[in-house]
């Protein structure tokens, strides 16, 4: 039994000092959900992105017959233009684009809001010409191709001086996404979105500017330009060329660091990006935290997700938090700070980030770590006993404070989906987990057995101590392997979709396996049990803001108790393929009678745990 008392914490925040003691208060109670923009929803058909809109991204090559891709088509099966071309998949999936756009985001939330979700997480949607937006053509603009008018936009953007803010305007997109900020505040819900800081697109105003002068140019300093000689304390030592297709006549290509070679990363001193970067993102930050500058904050997002935060300067974040709360306290900070060395599948402390001053949660994917091999794995398997020294090591490195703040994610843009997960046990999370690196990943369509699997893992990310946390389209029955598939359009009950019945092996030719056709459609039960998980936890204090326990872990029977006040819950799973009975010491009665209040499966029985499944109870202490 393993209990985590205020005196445990006391004495491990005093060692460590290192904990984060004040995350905003209604961090606890939220149910996240992350929006891919481009893939969630066409709201705006007359703004759909045009040929022209791909220019400057990968694979930086002018496409010849081009179209926006059909939201309901087969996601593996080649559009005309694709085969024109006569590239791969992995070619063509940087260059498709579905539409998807901000109105799109206003006009499913009243479908958000009968899910239960009350904050919103947005992948980057400042203004760039990839599909995933991570590498900024300007930050203080919203993608021209998510608002109602493309060309006015970038009409008013070419009158801007990028570096001077009182030549800034609003465009129709900045606009609109202040209307959708609007709408999801008067839903009484949250929205942050991505701030990414450690590097820039090649498109990017001041990479640009670097480009056509060169040495000359005022913004040389804020790229680590290969035998420049300005120091760099970016720790980023691989250098690329620059692609042909930004190589104006006469010029000769140069090498800047970046990780991937459509992101050159921003030049860093001790405090981060250097200077004249900081003063530009501290305006940034103030434009989308208050926008009409009046000091009231209501107007604005209410927080950050930052991308691979590990990789700027921690004290860059003391900087960034101290904008962050002095114009909205109440606001919310979360980090990307994910793999300490990939290659020996070993994920970050993040305890020297989670401060009062830095952030107030990171995305926990150590927790996603724990529920697949607890789970799903079959070889590599975890037991009861090694899933609580793993869960526990991650509450005693943060603190409980933080713990309850936590984004305790199950799947996200940067892996493969759950119900893929699922499908493929034994497998490092987010390793090569899709056809172009692995061609026996299986992407076929999860049954009705796996399933089952699937929610046991949401009952468990339910009842546990954080936030949980659910990626657009797992509620709906969505597949999909790692990147880009994890990135399909949007399942909606009123679309009709394509059956998947497409490989690349058909079109590769480098691979023998084949698919069952699987049919691509809503499933209401899915969104039901979600719909249902989100209530039970709303509900239930206890579940949001109680004390966390582990009772019982051993026998494949883990248990752990949730208490606040005078309300109990005991949570009990089975990730074996075998029914168990509950051990009786931990339905004992004592003052009142435990009674059932959920179970994953259609089982109700007080007794039995059915395989992979989880059942939760609840008593009143008095």
């Amino acid at each position: 039994m393993r209990k985590i008392t205020s005196t445990t914490i006391l004495v491990i925040a005093v060692t460590s000092q290192l904990f984060s003691i004040n995350p905003p208060d209604w961090a606890k109670d939220v149910t996240w959900y992350q929006i891919f923009p481009e893939r969630f929803y066409n709201g705006d058909h007359a703004n759909d992105p045009k040929k022209e809109s791909l220019m400057g991204t990968w694979p930086w090559e002018e496409q010849g017959q081009w179209d926006i891709t059909p939201w309901t088509s087969d996601w593996y099966q080649m559009q005309p233009w694709e085969v024109a071309n006569g590239q791969p998949f992995n070619y063509q999936f940087q260059a498709r684009r579905y539409g998807g756009d901000i109105q799109g985001i206003i006009d499913k939330l009243d479908y958000l809001q009968d899910l239960g979700i009350t904050a919103l997480y947005l992948n980057p949607v400042f203004d760039s010409p990839s599909s995933h937006k991570y590498g900024a053509a300007y930050y203080h603009h919203i993608d021209r191709y998510f608002g109602p008018d493309p060309l006015g936009d970038a009409k008013l953007i070419a009158e801007e001086n990028p570096e001077d803010p009182n030549t800034w305007q609003w465009t129709a997109a900045d606009k609109l996404f202040l209307k959708l900020i609007e709408e999801v505040h008067i839903r009484k819900m949250r929205i942050i979105i991505d701030g990414v800081f450690n590097h820039s697109g090649l498109t990017f105003w001041a990479f640009q500017d670097v480009l056509k002068n060169r040495e000359a140019s005022p913004y040389f300093s804020w790229y680590s330009i290969e035998g420049s000689g300005l120091s760099d304390a970016s720790h980023i030592n691989e250098f690329r060329e620059l692609p042909d297709f930004f190589v104006g006549e006469g010029q000769t290509p140069f090498n800047y660091a970046c990780f991937v070679e459509d992101l050159p990363a921003f030049r860093q001193d001790e405090y981060g990006p250097v200077e004249p970067i900081r003063n530009h993102l501290k305006l940034i930050t103030q434009r989308w935290m208050d926008p009409n500058n009046d000091g009231d904050p209501s107007d604005g997002i209410d927080g950050w997700r930052l991308d691979v935060a590990e990789r700027v300067q921690i004290k860059f974040w003391d900087l960034f938090g101290s904008w962050v709360r002095e114009i909205n306290p109440n606001a919310y900070i979360t980090g990307e700070v994910w793999w300490e060395d990939y290659w020996t599948n070993k994920q970050f402390n993040a305890a020297p980030w989670l401060t009062n001053g830095r952030f107030d949660a990171v995305m926990n994917y150590r927790f996603t770590d724990a529920m697949y091999r607890f789970f799903i794995d079959d070889n590599t398997a975890i037991t009861v006993d090694e899933l609580d020294k793993q869960l526990q090591s991650a509450v005693q490195d943060y603190g409980e404070e933080a713990a309850f703040a936590l984004q305790n994610l199950l799947g996200s843009h940067d892996m493969e989906r759950l119900a893929s997960a699922i499908i493929n046990p034994d497998r490092w999370v987010d390793h090569g987990n899709n056809l172009h690196w692995n061609k026996e990943f299986d992407i076929r369509k999860p049954t009705l057995q796996e399933r089952e699997t699937q929610k046991a893992i949401l009952a468990f990310q339910f009842a546990y101590i954080g936030a949980p946390y659910i990626y657009y389209g797992d509620e709906a029955g969505m597949w999909g392997a790692d990147d880009p598939d994890c990135r399909k359009p949007m399942l909606w009950p009123e679309f009709n979709y394509d059956s998947e019945i497409t490989h690349p092996c058909d079109t590769d030719k480098d691979c023998n396996y084949s698919r069952p056709h699987d049919s691509v459609e809503f499933d209401p039960n899915l969104y039901n049990y979600y719909q249902s998980l989100i209530s039970l936890r709303n509900n239930n204090v206890s579940l949001r803001r109680g004390s966390y326990e582990t009772i019982h872990s051993k026998n494949n029977v883990f248990a752990f108790k949730r208490e606040y006040q005078d309300e109990v819950v005991l949570a009990l799973f089975n990730p074996s393929k075998s029914e168990i009975k509950i051990p009786k010491h931990l339905l004992e009665e004592t003052t009142s009678p435990w009674k059932i209040i959920f179970s994953s499966t259609t089982s109700k029985d007080m007794i039995i745990l059915p395989p992979k499944s989880g059942k939760l109870f609840k008593r009143t202490v008095s």
